[in-house]
């Protein structure tokens, strides 16, 4: 075992012996059978020192130098230690006169300064005479002076190059501002004074040189916005021709203050309206797309199509937003060609108007076509009662109108419209609303109840007015409001839809609002004798001059103040009542709800007064005949309160509009029929008044008869039972 470990020993021993007897090599160096010699790192590894340089070979080590028109840290560098970069001569050399350096990689240039051109004799740059060089440098209308390394152009009278004095003068267009100033309207002058100031400044050859800081284009922009502003708060653009001209010269002088922006984007905004305008002053024409996008619309134009066939030097793109000018006329006119395509369509602006303008001044026919993605004002889908119209402002002698011409794409969706256009103007997004179909029955129900009503009405204004026993502030309410009640279904029943004479219909529209806020009064009335009644108990009567002051002198005070107000509200295309347009119809809903609110207040009022009252009555008198008078007298108050016009608040409803429509139609086409039966029908009293009229008439008649009258005439002259005995309301 001893002599085994010995040999393992020995032969560890000879192991380390053979290793250490084997050559080793230093860094830079590589074995060669048993001698080391040196590593060619240059040869063995490409690009070890990098770009721009060169290697260099030593023993056992290399080192890197740059090239010419390189450097590094160090003269002598490695991998490792440096690399090489380019020398910018530009900044250690200088050209000739009227050169510019420019550098380059590993090296650098000289060329001619913009204005100069290499000499045919020298190295030196000389200069170029513009002028000379190119035709029409500065148009046709404008006559070039040669500088040195320069030029300059100067208009002729008529023409302008917006300060920009190295490029082509073009015309300018103030005949808007000289035709139309005298004819403006006075709030509209400061605008077109502007314009004609503008234009006056820029076609004076002194005004040719690039304005100074209190004219910049920036500041005529924002002026124009501001006086804008006041012209469209000023309320003279509801007629077309008044929105013609404003929209034309606003155009105008955008087209005069754009050239002057030095901005490539410029953004502006006030209460009214806002502007993104695009500009480009290059030597060569603009290309690629151009987007603007406001909140509430997106423009989508080429840079090709703002230059056009020339090019002036300039090119410019604008949008103009108005935010309030969609509210400021009360109509809207569509052309012969949208009616005929849309017929019995009611228009209605659902965006906002936009003015797309640029630089090119042929915009009729574009070689490429614009995209305007509108959103709406009113969200909806189309159906069979709303539709959406792409339209453009189409200036006329006689003023304008909205026409769809030149729209060659339009879709639509419940948030948005896209339309592409062939052409260039004022553009927005009409909604169609069609008229709803009315439905034969609901018609023929309506017609039906109120001829019932009517007649019952008449009986009704009769009994109150001629039935002595029950004279008091409650008939002589009920008599007025059986009055206004006759003479507005009256003059529903057979001129509601007398549209032909406008005059006739806005006065049949009058009398209508009149007649039924009249109405509404003295049900307000009968609310205030009631709570009277169940709560002072005493001294319920009411004064008659209170009583018509506010019966007719309210309806009048407010129809009075309507009709001054917006005159145009009364009558509609279809119906002779009041219209939808500028909120005019709250003239009626408004006084409507806040009457059937305090209405409903007496009403719980009444019926809470009455339950307490009901449980005190006779004993011996049944609960059934109690439940009765009870739901009777509850149900008479509903039709002199105005309760079944409640109806009328679920019509806006999605679901049940159809049985609602039936409701509110059948219960208020019926309301005088239903006062008959509660207060004259289902009246002891009355009952007993038409019992002696028909006992009268009958022994006139018939002789046979007049024992049995004068029983009746004797019977009906015995004491009332009073409510505690009979358990009937009087209510």
């Amino acid at each position: 075992m001893e002599l085994k470990r010995h040999f393992v020993r020995i032969g560890l021993l000879l192991v380390v012996s053979l290793v250490q007897a084997e050559p080793h090599c230093h860094m830079g160096y590589q074995k060669n059978g048993t001698q080391c010699i040196d590593e060619d790192e240059c040869q063995n590894e490409d690009g070890l020192c990098g770009k721009y340089s060169k290697c260099h070979n030593t023993k056992g080590s290399y080192y890197c130098t740059c090239h010419q028109g390189f450097t590094s840290r160090t003269p002598n560098f490695t991998a490792v230690s440096g690399q090489c970069n380019d020398i910018n001569e530009c900044n250690v050399k200088r050209c000739l006169e009227n050169m510019k350096c420019v550098n380059t990689i590993g090296s650098y240039k000289c060329v001619c300064s913009p204005g100069y051109k290499k000499s045919t004799e020298s190295d030196a740059c000389v200069d170029i005479d513009e002028c000379d060089s190119e035709e029409h440098v500065c148009g046709e209308n404008g006559v070039c002076s040669n500088s040195v390394g320069s030029y300059h152009c100067q208009c002729n009278h008529g023409y302008s190059n917006y300060g920009n004095n190295q490029t082509k003068c073009t015309e300018l267009k103030c005949e808007r501002a000289n035709s139309t100033f005298e004819q403006a309207d006075t709030v509209m002058s400061r605008l077109l004074s502007m314009l004609m100031s503008t234009c006056q400044s820029l076609s004076s050859q002194k005004e040719q040189q690039p304005t100074g800081k209190e004219h910049t284009g920036e500041t005529l922009l924002k002026e124009l916005l501001n006086v804008s502003e006041m012209v469209v708060r000023g309320g003279v653009l509801d007629q077309s021709v008044a929105l013609n001209t404003f929209l034309g010269v606003v155009e105008d002088t955008m087209h005069l203050i754009s050239p002057q922006l030095n901005q490539p984007l410029t953004k502006i905004h006030n209460n009214v309206s806002e502007v993104w305008l695009a500009v480009r002053k290059e030597r060569t024409p603009p290309n690629g797309s151009v987007l603007l996008s406001m909140d509430d619309v997106h423009l989508n134009i080429s840079w090709e199509t703002a230059v056009g066939a020339s090019y002036p030097g300039y090119a410019y793109v604008a949008l103009l937003s108005y935010k309030g000018l969609n509210s400021s006329g009360s109509s809207v006119q569509v052309s012969e060609e949208l009616e005929k395509d849309q017929k019995n369509a009611t228009y209605h602006l659902n965006s906002r108007m936009v003015t797309a303008l640029v630089s090119n001044p042929d915009t009729q026919t574009l070689a490429q076509p614009v995209t305007l993605t509108f959103k709406h004002l009113q969200e909806g889908a189309v159906s069979e009662e709303l539709n959406y119209s792409c339209v453009y402002w189409e200036e006329m002698p006689s003023g304008g109108v909205w026409s769809g011409r030149g729209c060659m794409k339009a879709e639509f969706n419940s948030t948005h419209a896209v339309c592409t256009w062939s052409h260039l103007s004022s553009f927005a997004v009409l909604m169609a609303l069609y008229p709803i179909k009315e439905s034969f029955e609901l018609v023929w129900t309506t017609r039906v109840g109120l001829a019932v009503s009517l007649v019952c009405l008449l009986v009704c204004i009769f009994t109150f007015r001629f039935c002595r026993p029950i004279q008091g502030t409650r008939t002589t309410i009920h008599l007025h409001l059986c009055v206004c009640l006759f003479i507005a279904d009256l003059l529903f029943l057979f001129f509601i839809s007398s549209t032909s004479n406008k005059g006739a219909c806005a006065f049949v529209a009058s009398l209508l609002h009149f007649f039924f806020l009249a109405a509404f009064c003295w049900m307000l009335l009968e609310g205030v004798q009631l709570y009277r009644m169940v709560v002072l108990v005493f001294h319920t009567t009411l004064r008659p001059l209170y009583m018509f002051a506010v019966g007719y002198g309210v309806p009048l005070a407010i129809v009075v103040i309507s009709a001054a107000a917006f005159s145009q509200g009364y009558g509609t295309d279809r119906h002779c009542w009041l219209s939808l347009e500028e909120d005019f119809i709250w003239s009626f809903f408004a006084p409507v709800c806040i009457i059937i609110i305090l209405n409903s207040f007496f009403f719980v009022i009444t019926i809470w007064k009455l339950a307490g009252k009901f449980s005190t009555l006779n004993p011996d008198f049944s609960k059934l005949k109690k439940l009765r008078s009870f739901v009777v007298t509850a149900v008479a108050q509903l039709c002199v309160l105005g309760g079944m016009w409640v109806f009328g608040c679920f019509l806006f409803q999605e679901q049940g509009t159809l049985v609602m429509s039936y409701l509110f139609t059948l219960l208020n086409s019926l309301q005088g029929a239903l006062i008959f039966i509660m207060y004259c029908l289902m009246s002891k009293t009355v009952r007993e008044e038409y019992s002696k009229l028909f006992g009268t008439v009958c022994k006139s008649q018939k002789k046979r008869y007049s024992e049995f009258s004068t029983n009746q005439s004797s019977n009906s002259q015995q004491p009332l039972k009073s409510m505690q005995s009979t358990g009937e309301s009087e209510i």
